[in-house]
Protein backbone atom coordinates (compact mmCIF):
# COMPACT_ATOMS: atom_id res chain seq x y z
CA UNK A 1 0.00 0.00 0.00
CA UNK A 2 1.28 3.43 -1.02
CA UNK A 3 0.31 6.63 0.79
CA UNK A 4 -0.18 10.18 -0.42
CA UNK A 5 -0.11 12.96 2.20
CA UNK A 6 -1.84 16.18 1.14
CA UNK A 7 -0.28 19.45 2.32
CA UNK A 8 -2.50 22.52 2.66
CA UNK A 9 -1.40 26.02 3.74
CA UNK A 10 -1.47 25.66 7.52
CA UNK A 11 -0.92 21.89 7.68
CA UNK A 12 1.49 21.13 10.52
CA UNK A 13 1.29 17.36 10.95
CA UNK A 14 2.15 16.40 7.38
CA UNK A 15 5.79 15.58 8.18
CA UNK A 16 4.78 13.75 11.36
CA UNK A 17 2.47 11.60 9.28
CA UNK A 18 5.13 11.04 6.62
CA UNK A 19 7.67 10.02 9.26
CA UNK A 20 5.28 7.61 10.97
CA UNK A 21 4.26 5.97 7.71
CA UNK A 22 7.77 5.73 6.29
CA UNK A 23 9.92 5.02 9.31
CA UNK A 24 7.51 3.28 11.69
CA UNK A 25 5.33 1.39 9.22
CA UNK A 26 7.81 1.08 6.34
CA UNK A 27 5.45 2.52 3.70
CA UNK A 28 6.13 4.49 0.54
CA UNK A 29 4.88 8.07 0.92
CA UNK A 30 4.33 10.75 -1.70
CA UNK A 31 3.77 14.34 -0.58
CA UNK A 32 0.92 16.04 -2.48
CA UNK A 33 0.40 19.81 -2.79
CA UNK A 34 -3.16 21.05 -2.43
CA UNK A 35 -3.09 22.99 -5.71
CA UNK A 36 -2.22 19.92 -7.73
CA UNK A 37 -4.78 17.44 -9.04
CA UNK A 38 -2.88 14.38 -10.22
CA UNK A 39 -3.52 11.14 -8.34
CA UNK A 40 -2.71 8.88 -11.29
CA UNK A 41 0.19 7.29 -9.39
CA UNK A 42 -2.27 5.78 -6.89
CA UNK A 43 -4.63 2.82 -7.23
CA UNK A 44 -7.69 2.08 -5.12
CA UNK A 45 -5.47 -0.20 -3.02
CA UNK A 46 -3.57 2.89 -1.85
CA UNK A 47 -4.48 5.59 0.67
CA UNK A 48 -4.63 9.39 0.61
CA UNK A 49 -4.12 11.09 3.98
CA UNK A 50 -5.36 14.52 5.03
CA UNK A 51 -3.13 15.46 7.99
CA UNK A 52 -3.76 17.59 11.03
CA UNK A 53 -3.09 21.30 11.32
CA UNK A 54 -4.97 24.50 10.60
CA UNK A 55 -5.65 24.51 6.86
CA UNK A 56 -6.00 28.06 5.60
CA UNK A 57 -5.69 29.23 9.20
CA UNK A 58 -9.09 27.73 10.09
CA UNK A 59 -10.62 30.95 8.76
CA UNK A 60 -14.35 30.82 8.06
CA UNK A 61 -14.73 27.32 9.56
CA UNK A 62 -12.29 24.45 10.08
CA UNK A 63 -11.78 22.65 6.77
CA UNK A 64 -14.37 24.76 4.93
CA UNK A 65 -11.84 26.44 2.63
CA UNK A 66 -9.58 23.41 2.15
CA UNK A 67 -12.49 21.43 0.71
CA UNK A 68 -12.32 23.66 -2.40
CA UNK A 69 -8.63 22.96 -3.09
CA UNK A 70 -8.04 21.35 -6.51
CA UNK A 71 -6.52 18.27 -4.86
CA UNK A 72 -9.66 17.73 -2.80
CA UNK A 73 -11.75 17.43 -5.93
CA UNK A 74 -9.44 14.59 -6.98
CA UNK A 75 -9.57 13.05 -3.49
CA UNK A 76 -13.38 13.01 -3.60
CA UNK A 77 -13.28 11.25 -6.98
CA UNK A 78 -10.65 8.83 -5.65
CA UNK A 79 -12.82 7.97 -2.64
CA UNK A 80 -15.95 7.56 -4.76
CA UNK A 81 -14.07 5.01 -6.86
CA UNK A 82 -13.21 3.01 -3.73
CA UNK A 83 -9.81 4.44 -2.87
CA UNK A 84 -8.93 4.68 0.82
CA UNK A 85 -8.86 8.12 2.45
CA UNK A 86 -7.80 8.94 6.02
CA UNK A 87 -8.38 12.30 7.66
CA UNK A 88 -6.80 13.05 11.05
CA UNK A 89 -7.91 16.03 13.17
CA UNK A 90 -8.11 18.90 10.64
CA UNK A 91 -8.25 16.19 7.98
CA UNK A 92 -11.38 14.80 9.66
CA UNK A 93 -12.89 18.28 9.57
CA UNK A 94 -12.11 18.56 5.84
CA UNK A 95 -13.71 15.17 5.14
CA UNK A 96 -16.90 16.30 6.87
CA UNK A 97 -16.91 19.65 5.06
CA UNK A 98 -16.41 17.90 1.71
CA UNK A 99 -19.30 15.52 2.32
CA UNK A 100 -17.20 12.36 2.34
CA UNK A 101 -18.23 11.81 5.96
CA UNK A 102 -21.45 12.89 7.72
CA UNK A 103 -21.59 15.40 10.54
CA UNK A 104 -19.43 18.30 11.64
CA UNK A 105 -16.72 19.08 14.21
CA UNK A 106 -17.74 21.88 16.59
CA UNK A 107 -15.78 23.84 19.18
CA UNK A 108 -14.82 21.78 22.20
CA UNK A 109 -17.47 21.71 24.88
CA UNK A 110 -15.24 23.46 27.40
CA UNK A 111 -14.44 26.17 24.81
CA UNK A 112 -10.68 25.72 25.00
CA UNK A 113 -7.94 23.95 23.10
CA UNK A 114 -7.13 20.49 24.45
CA UNK A 115 -3.71 18.88 24.02
CA UNK A 116 -3.05 15.67 25.94
CA UNK A 117 -3.03 11.90 25.80
CA UNK A 118 -6.47 10.31 25.80
CA UNK A 119 -7.75 6.75 25.59
CA UNK A 120 -10.01 5.40 22.89
CA UNK A 121 -11.10 1.96 21.80
CA UNK A 122 -12.51 0.08 18.83
CA UNK A 123 -15.63 -1.93 19.69
CA UNK A 124 -14.67 -4.07 22.69
CA UNK A 125 -10.96 -3.89 21.98
CA UNK A 126 -8.25 -2.70 24.34
CA UNK A 127 -7.97 1.02 25.23
CA UNK A 128 -5.34 2.77 23.11
CA UNK A 129 -3.42 5.80 24.38
CA UNK A 130 -3.32 8.41 21.60
CA UNK A 131 -2.66 12.19 21.74
CA UNK A 132 -5.26 14.79 20.82
CA UNK A 133 -4.58 18.44 19.97
CA UNK A 134 -7.60 20.41 18.83
CA UNK A 135 -9.96 23.25 19.60
CA UNK A 136 -12.80 22.06 17.36
CA UNK A 137 -13.09 18.32 17.92
CA UNK A 138 -16.63 17.89 19.20
CA UNK A 139 -18.27 15.54 16.71
CA UNK A 140 -21.92 16.38 16.16
CA UNK A 141 -24.75 15.35 13.88
CA UNK A 142 -28.48 14.82 14.26
CA UNK A 143 -29.72 11.87 16.31
CA UNK A 144 -31.02 10.07 13.23
CA UNK A 145 -27.56 10.07 11.63
CA UNK A 146 -25.94 9.00 14.89
CA UNK A 147 -28.31 6.04 15.04
CA UNK A 148 -27.46 5.16 11.44
CA UNK A 149 -23.73 5.34 12.16
CA UNK A 150 -24.14 2.87 15.01
CA UNK A 151 -26.51 0.58 13.10
CA UNK A 152 -24.11 0.44 10.14
CA UNK A 153 -21.06 -0.08 12.39
CA UNK A 154 -19.54 3.18 11.16
CA UNK A 155 -18.31 4.36 14.56
CA UNK A 156 -14.67 3.26 14.59
CA UNK A 157 -13.41 4.68 17.88
CA UNK A 158 -14.94 6.06 21.06
CA UNK A 159 -13.24 7.97 23.84
CA UNK A 160 -12.87 5.89 26.98
CA UNK A 161 -10.82 5.79 30.17
CA UNK A 162 -7.69 3.69 30.63
CA UNK A 163 -9.84 0.72 31.66
CA UNK A 164 -12.11 0.95 28.62
CA UNK A 165 -15.10 2.56 30.33
CA UNK A 166 -17.02 4.96 28.08
CA UNK A 167 -18.36 7.91 30.07
CA UNK A 168 -18.57 11.69 30.12
CA UNK A 169 -15.38 12.04 32.15
CA UNK A 170 -13.32 10.33 29.44
CA UNK A 171 -14.69 12.58 26.66
CA UNK A 172 -12.14 15.39 26.03
CA UNK A 173 -14.34 17.61 23.87
CA UNK A 174 -17.99 16.73 24.45
CA UNK A 175 -18.35 14.69 21.23
CA UNK A 176 -21.74 13.09 20.68
CA UNK A 177 -21.79 9.56 22.10
CA UNK A 178 -18.05 9.79 22.83
CA UNK A 179 -17.26 9.46 19.12
CA UNK A 180 -13.56 9.84 18.33
CA UNK A 181 -13.65 8.49 14.77
CA UNK A 182 -16.03 7.28 12.07
CA UNK A 183 -15.99 5.76 8.59
CA UNK A 184 -18.29 6.02 5.58
CA UNK A 185 -20.82 3.35 4.63
CA UNK A 186 -18.50 1.86 2.02
CA UNK A 187 -15.77 1.48 4.63
CA UNK A 188 -12.99 3.21 2.67
CA UNK A 189 -13.05 6.74 4.17
CA UNK A 190 -11.94 7.22 7.77
CA UNK A 191 -11.91 10.29 10.00
CA UNK A 192 -10.61 10.62 13.56
CA UNK A 193 -9.59 13.43 15.88
CA UNK A 194 -6.75 11.71 17.83
CA UNK A 195 -3.30 11.60 16.20
CA UNK A 196 -2.00 8.02 15.67
CA UNK A 197 1.10 9.38 13.91
CA UNK A 198 2.20 10.91 17.22
CA UNK A 199 2.08 7.54 18.95
CA UNK A 200 3.81 5.21 16.49
CA UNK A 201 7.47 5.45 17.49
CA UNK A 202 9.50 3.53 20.04
CA UNK A 203 11.45 6.76 20.59
CA UNK A 204 8.26 8.41 21.85
CA UNK A 205 7.54 5.56 24.23
CA UNK A 206 4.17 4.79 22.68
CA UNK A 207 3.34 2.63 19.66
CA UNK A 208 -0.44 2.40 20.12
CA UNK A 209 -0.78 4.48 16.97
CA UNK A 210 0.43 1.53 14.92
CA UNK A 211 -2.55 -0.45 16.21
CA UNK A 212 -4.85 2.31 14.95
CA UNK A 213 -3.46 1.98 11.42
CA UNK A 214 -3.85 -1.79 11.72
CA UNK A 215 -7.49 -1.55 12.84
CA UNK A 216 -8.19 0.66 9.83
CA UNK A 217 -6.51 -1.87 7.54
CA UNK A 218 -3.78 0.61 6.63
CA UNK A 219 -0.78 -1.31 7.91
Amino acid sequence: MKFGVVVFPGSNCDRDMQDALQNDLGKEVIILWHKDKDLSMFTTDDCIVLPGGFSFGDYLRCGAIARFSPMMQSVVDFANKGGKVLGVCNGFQILCESGLLPGILLSNGQQRFVCKNIFMKYDEGEPLKIPVAHGDGRYFTEAKILDELETNNQVIFRYCDEYGNIDIASNPNGAARNIAGIRNKAGNVFGLMPHPERASSEALGNTDGRKVFSILGLN
